[in-house]
């Protein structure tokens, strides 16, 4: 009884100071509306549950609708940004984000771990929500009316015609994902694309891709760190795509150093990452942050867009060129959020109530991190510097943006 007269006091307090659009659900039947339009109900099953909405924020919330210690009900959309209201309500402001690693040294075991967490669920449970290219990076949306299909293929384009990708380049793609950018790049731009991995479900996936186009003589796929990428001077192009994030703060110098040695003195190489939103590197995000780390991305890693650049520079490549895509992220986490909301029981089947819980609300999170600004995603094109390098780009940035 004195646990309801407390939560029936906190839930007054809640709406008369921040109106959360929230209908709490008690065990014993009472309900309390959070604000004056709820739109999510938030069930508490037992007594011993409500001391997870006490002082609540992302990680915490998260933690307890991943384990089971609380039920929603409510569009994702709406779950999350009600969840974001209850926990900027219960004060704390911030909570890392992706800062996820600087205790840990990125060993190539411990890499490769962290990647098969992530990555090898299950080549269907991705399905339900990529496009049929499996592309799992961020899509470039030309006009509101692509789909996320046409989106993820002007992705590739664009990527490519920044490179300057021409028949017979040697093509690197380093965190090859499913194989669509090195399939593409092979089949369209004529190039001999290969791409690396470390998820045993992605190289598999990629090599049969492979064979299955009738790439082998110009495309290959190799299980690999990119710190064993053998070979100098060897690739005419690079592209890394949402790969850099598990790099780790302390490796970027060696990741950057690689991408050099492996390019070409006329070369060209692309980073496309998320990078942090603020320039200090302090916690943000109202725990979101320790949520991905612990359930989504361990060992992942953001840096703001300073930080990267500056290490850009020192590995001896020159920044040609910059691009956000922010607000094309936005739109591409909430295309997979929706498309397995929509799937929501065939995820469960192939993956479990557990995993399709983490990975729903992290979609959905990401989509409404990037669309607020708490993270950001660019492309960065680079080439090598020295006295004796001369770019090999256009003056001009137009060719980038005229089309194929």
């Amino acid at each position: 009884m004195l646990l309801d007269r407390k939560l029936a006091s906190v839930a007054a307090d809640l709406r008369a100071r921040h109106d959360i659009p929230i209908e709490l659900s008690l065990w014993n039947g009472q309900t309390y509306p959070l604000g004056n339009r709820p739109r999510v109900k938030l069930h508490v099953p037992r007594a011993s549950s409500a001391g997870w909405l006490i002082n609540p924020d992302l990680m915490k919330l998260g933690e307890a609708y991943v384990e089971g210690h609380i039920d929603v009900q409510g569009r994702l959309s709406d779950v999350f940004e009600a969840a974001q209201k209850l926990a900027r309500a219960g004060g704390r402001g911030s909570g890392r984000l992706f800062d996820l690693a600087a205790r840990l040294k990125h060993t190539r075991a411990r890499d490769k771990r962290a990647i098969e967490y992530h990555y090898d669920v299950s080549n269907a449970f991705y399905q339900l929500f990529l496009d049929s290219r499996m592309v799992y990076s961020c899509a470039y949306y030309r006009s509101d009316e692509d789909t996320l299909e046409q989106a993820q293929l002007n992705k590739l384009d664009h990527i490519l015609t920044k490179l300057q990708v021409r028949p017979g380049h040697r093509f690197l793609d380093i965190g090859c994902g499913w194989g669509a950018m090195i399939v593409h790049a092979a089949r369209h731009y004529g190039a001999h694309a290969t791409g690396v991995t470390l998820s045993e479900r992605q190289f598999e996936y990629t090599r049969e891709l492979i064979r299955r186009e009738g790439l082998e003589d110009r495309c290959e796929v190799c299980l690999q760190d990119y710190r064993d990428i053998p070979g100098e001077g060897v690739y005419d192009r690079i592209s890394s795509v949402g790969m850099f994030e598990h790099v780790g703060r302390h490796n970027l110098g060696t990741y950057f150093s690689r991408i050099r040695e492996l390019l070409t003195d006329d070369g060209l190489a692309m980073n496309h990452g998320i990078t942090a939103g603020n320039t200090e590197g302090r916690e943000v995000g109202f725990g979101a942050g320790d949520f991905i780390e612990r359930y989504v991305f361990p060992g992942g890693q953001l840096e703001h867009l300073s930080l990267v650049t500056l290490e850009i520079e020192r590995a001896g490549l020159e920044v040609a060129d910059v691009e956000s895509l922010r607000r094309h992220y936005a739109e591409t986490c909430r295309a997979w959020a929706e498309r397995l909301e929509a799937q929501r029981e065939a995820g469960i089947r192939i993956a479990g109530e557990r995993r399709y819980r983490i990975w729903s609300i992290y979609l959905m999170g990401c989509a409404y991190a990037f669309a607020h600004s708490w993270i950001n995603l660019y492309q960065i094109l680079c080439n090598k510097k020295g006295e004796s390098i001369e770019s090999p780009l256009p003056m001009t940035r137009d060719y980038m943006y005229g089309g194929r």
